[in-house]
């Protein structure tokens, strides 16, 4: 069965751990230990949370010395964006003809309050 990428990214992000890791290499690559600095987690906990990242392609892992640092991979997140966007645009036009339609209802209710009041002043 092939890989269905997209459901790899957004069950990586599901967790606030990871997204708060995304955020923090959004500012550049880092080690597993500055990675870990906010958190109230161990270091094999980060590991893991890195090892899922990985996984769904959100981050690549190099290699300097006996270090690992860690850098946002960023075309997952395009990818998961752009399947976003289309939803989006469906609710901009929903709220839309929404706007339009609220319009059309305030319009009507003003010339049935307007007429009704000529009628009463007769």
């Amino acid at each position: 069965m092939p890989i269905d990428h997209l459901s790899t990214t957004f069950a990586a992000l599901a967790d606030p751990t990871r997204r708060a890791i995304l955020s923090r290499l959004a500012s550049g690559e880092t080690t597993v230990n500055e990675l870990a600095k906010p958190f109230d987690i161990s270091l094999p906990a980060v590991s893991r949370h890195l090892k899922v990242l990985e996984h769904a392609g959100l981050i690549s892992r190099g290699r300097d010395a006996q270090w690992r640092p860690a850098k946002l991979e960023a075309a997952p997140l395009e990818k998961a964006s752009g399947w976003i966007e289309k939803y989006r645009r469906f609710w901009d036009d929903s709220f839309d003809r929404l706007d339009e339609y609220i319009v059309e209802l305030q319009r009507q209710e003003k010339t049935h309050a307007s007429k009704h009041k000529k009628r009463r002043k007769r």
